[in-house]
């Protein structure tokens, strides 16, 4: 009896180093992930992982034309792309849901603001759910270089611009300051989505 007594309490003994250790594991763990996490978010990448000046201008030649206040919603938006999916599904169907009624709706998804903002652009939005990839790339070179990303659409701008494809017209204004090209609506209710090769 006394040397089952002596097993029994080693054995606990061993069970209660092994759950520590493993509660160790856990918490290491817990701290560690949200700071890798945090260092993609803030841009720190290998740099063999960033995207090329070609890469961006193929990514972003499809939305660099866009009127400022969506283009950057889209940005925004493609560092979700869970929601984007969610918010896709949604929108189709209540595709009923117009303006503030929608608005109305949308306060009760619990998604970035910059994907409830994409939900009133029902296209835009199944485009990037259905190219999925493709918004998740956009994503995460918005988050991993973001000035790199705003230079790449400047750039894009200043060549549609050279070409007359970019300018001033009944639906958006198109200025310049300070060497920035800026693209906003006439009419700030009512953001116009150019369509373009």
């Amino acid at each position: 009896l006394g040397i089952q007594e002596f097993t029994m309490k080693k054995m606990t003994f061993v069970h209660q180093v092994a759950g520590l250790l493993i509660l160790s594991l856990i918490a290491w763990c817990l701290v560690l992930m949200p700071n890798q996490a945090r260092a993609q978010a803030n841009g720190d990448l290998d740099p063999s992982e960033k995207f090329s000046r070609e890469e961006l201008a193929q990514m972003l030649a499809p939305i660099a034309l866009y009127p400022d206040a969506l283009l950057s919603q889209i940005l925004m938006a493609s560092t979700y792309p869970i929601e984007v999916i969610e918010a896709d599904r949604w929108v189709k169907r209540n595709s009923g849901l117009k303006d503030e009624a929608l608005d109305q709706a949308l306060l009760d998804r619990e998604w970035d603001p910059s994907v409830k903002a994409v939900c009133h652009f029902p296209s835009i939005l199944a485009l990037m759910s259905e190219r999925i990839t493709e918004t998740t790339s956009l994503g995460n070179a918005f988050l991993a270089q973001e000035a790199e990303v705003l230079g790449m659409v400047q750039e894009l701008r200043a060549k549609a611009r050279a070409q007359g494809h970019l300018k001033t017209s009944d639906q958006q204004k198109v200025l310049v300051e300070n060497g920035t090209i800026i693209v906003e609506p006439v009419n700030p209710r009512v953001i116009y989505v150019p369509y373009y090769d």
